[in-house]
């Protein structure tokens, strides 16, 4: 009897032990995973956060990539600020001299090609009375390559301006009507106040400048756009519930050619 009172009482504390290894084996293991859920939350609450920022127009990548990048993307950006300025330079220079000055193209045309080409044919002529070589005029042709990709790259967006408009025209998207309407209506006034060489300069002069301010002034612009646009949806969803949801519809359907 006393040998099994004295193995009992080893067993017990065995099982015990078990019992208190194995708890402390969950602790550990619940703490463990604890410290990961706090590690990775930081992580997380980053990406939820980065998800959640408006952006104008629903941009996602950079706005020098917005751009298309590279050169042209510096040029707008002012990255490469001597070029810009040239180009920006070059282009009020054009347009103050046909516009304020009222010069015209083709006479412009003409006077350059007669100044030049007298120039170079008297510096012809007059290397063989001084004795020096004549001038190297090189040859300058248009790439062929060039000149495909330009026509190409053309008939892409005419093609894809013809398709935005055919879906507007059949009705499918009410919000791209009301849109190209208002915009052809601005157009139409600037038109009627400016010449077409006056609103090209305008919008070389709104590439140079507005990308360049919007990149500075990201995130007040961003915040400004998004209660915009939510003012817009509320007011939009206000003339549709009144007006817009009572206009019937009927049936569309796409017209095969035959």
């Amino acid at each position: 009897m006393a040998e099994e009172n004295e193995v009992e009482a080893v067993a017990e504390p065995s099982t015990m032990e078990k019992i208190k290894e194995k708890l402390h084996l969950e602790g550990s293991s619940s703490d463990s995973d604890d410290e990961k859920i706090t590690k990775s939350s930081p992580a997380v609450a980053v990406d939820s956060a980065k998800a959640k920022i408006y952006r104008l127009f629903g941009r996602e990548k950079p706005v020098h990539s917005v751009l298309g990048g590279g050169k042209p993307a510096d040029v707008f950006l002012w990255r490469d600020k001597k070029v810009s300025a040239q180009l920006l330079g070059g282009a009020t220079a054009v347009w103050v001299l046909f516009e304020l000055m009222e010069y015209n193209l083709l006479t412009l045309v003409c006077h350059g090609l007669i100044l030049s080409l007298a120039i170079m044919f008297l510096w012809s002529n007059a290397t063989t009375f001084i004795k020096k070589s004549p001038p190297a005029i090189p040859e300058v042709s248009l790439p062929e390559d060039l000149a495909k990709n330009i026509a190409v790259s053309l008939c892409y967006e005419i093609n894809r301006s013809i398709a935005v408009l055919r879906n507007i025209a059949l009705g499918r998207d009410l919000k791209n009507f009301l849109a190209v309407i208002v915009g052809l209506l601005v157009l139409s006034n600037i038109g009627d106040c400016c010449s077409f060489l006056t609103l090209s300069y305008l919008a070389f002069v709104t590439l140079h400048t507005v990308p360049v301010l919007y990149e500075k002034y990201e995130g007040k612009v961003d915040a400004f756009a998004e209660k915009a646009e939510a003012e817009f949806k509320k007011h939009y969803a206000v003339i549709h519930a009144k007006y817009l949801s009572k206009i019937p519809k009927g049936p569309l359907k796409d017209k095969k050619l035959l």
